[in-house]
């Protein structure tokens, strides 16, 4: 099978409940990459929007997405293959029946190191396991996003150190709660539980690690129990306080960020881009900006943004009046549209030159008292829905916090 004209499908690597994946060869490098294929076709708007994202992740150890498509048997993502022995066989090579401590920990420092920078991008995993954790030449390799949960496949039979067992998932996964960064902890701490201990863990078990594993302290213990907490509320809340927890804390962070602003320094995003970046993670948002306008021109200035386009949008000018964002900045109103391309008002060109059109788009006016200086935008639900009421009536009170704070940075507001 070749699929989109260049990859020549060639053996399955995995199945399980959160997707396919097969080895396949690239005819445009030569070069052997891994694909997984998303046959759910409800989860499609979803599944364009989140491998999008994917595909600007770039990390040491995170495994790198080179291309997405759509297909006429499904929609897929093409990955990096990486080369190594996953976790679970590690386990199974040498576990007595678990691995040592040290190396363990080991293990878990440099998925603290992929996760923290997953989550720094505003991206949760959902499939944190031994399997999805390669070893390789450089160390631990994260790989294989649940994004492309596939609804029909079967789960291997729990009990198993298998693709697709669930007790690696967090509860609030199966209760159909709010996917978090508390997900990913929970895995990550079942994760490395199932490595000590040779075996899953198992829902409310209370029994103390140090007393089961020799080496494993009273700290460790307590660390992987309250990130396996059932309620996600009582979890450990980050992966940066998790790697904290068991003794291994993060000292630094790499990686390439989502936010760029015109007023970074030493490759740190501003004031304003962390607004943005937040902006984007409470609308959940595929993409996020801010434009400012220009006092001597009156044109908007993008000054900072976060997720697709990012590069491309940062220090583009609008005319007055142009594209909705342009619209929601003359008349200091917001600017809800549900299919963009049919929109009179969005600017087509703009976007296409940025390379990426949106299909959803929310835009509200950043007021100073009766002036309107800029704007917020907010592309794309990750759910792949569209913006509502609601929205917008939140979208302006975070556009009225986000003056507050900007007003506090003397840089943030000059346009």
């Amino acid at each position: 099978m070749v699929l989109a004209g260049r990859y020549v499908v060639r053996s399955p690597i995995s199945r399980g409940a959160m997707g396919t994946v097969h080895l396949a060869l690239d005819h445009k490098t030569g070069e052997e990459v891994a694909v997984k294929r998303l046959t759910d076709v409800t989860q499609v708007a979803r599944f364009a929007i989140e491998a999008r994202l994917l595909s600007f992740l770039s990390h040491p150890r995170v495994v790198q997405v080179i291309d997405h498509f759509n297909d006429p048997s499904g929609y897929f993502l093409v990955m990096d293959l990486v080369r190594g022995a996953d976790l679970a066989d590690v386990l199974r090579a040498g576990g007595n029946p678990g691995l040592p401590v040290s190396v363990v920990l080991g293990y878990a420092h440099q998925t603290c190191e992929a996760l923290d920078y997953v989550h720094q991008q505003r991206i949760v995993h959902r499939d944190v396991k031994p399997e999805n954790l390669i070893l390789g030449e450089s160390g631990v390799i994260l790989v294989d996003f649940g994004v492309a949960r596939q609804l029909d496949d079967e789960t291997e039979e729990v009990g198993t150190v298998g693709v697709g067992t669930p007790r690696f998932m967090a509860p609030e996964i199966f209760a159909g709660g709010a996917v978090s960064e508390r997900s990913d902890v929970f895995s990550l701490a079942a994760t490395v539980s199932t490595l000590l201990c040779g075996e899953l863990p198992r829902y409310g078990d209370r029994r103390s690690m140090s007393d089961r594993v020799p080496g494993v302290s009273t700290q460790l213990s307590d660390a992987l129990r309250a990130g396996m907490e059932f309620m996600p509320e009582r979890r450990i809340a980050s992966i940066d306080a998790f790697a904290k927890a068991i003794g291994r804390p993060l000292e630094s962070r790499e990686g390439a960020s989502f936010v760029r602003s015109m007023s970074e320094t030493e490759g740190r995003p501003s004031l304003i881009g962390a607004v943005v970046r937040t902006a984007a993670g409470v609308f959940d948002a595929a993409a996020a900006s801010i434009a400012l306008v220009d006092p001597v021109t009156d044109e908007l200035v993008f000054k900072a943004a976060w997720g697709a386009g990012a590069d491309e949008i940062v220090g583009v000018r609008l005319p007055p009046g142009t594209g909705l964002a342009g619209a929601a900045a003359v008349s200091g109103e917001p600017v809800l549209v549900a299919a963009c391309r049919e929109h009179p008002d969005f600017a087509a060109r703009i976007a296409e030159n940025t390379g990426y059109v949106p299909n959803t788009m929310l835009v509200v006016p950043l007021r100073r008292g009766d002036e309107t200086i800029g704007v917020l935008s907010l592309l794309d639900r990750r759910d792949g829905g569209a913006y509502g009421a609601d929205d917008v009536t939140r979208a302006a009170l975070f556009a009225d916090l986000a003056i507050v704070a900007l007003a506090r940075g003397p840089q943030a507001l000059a346009a």
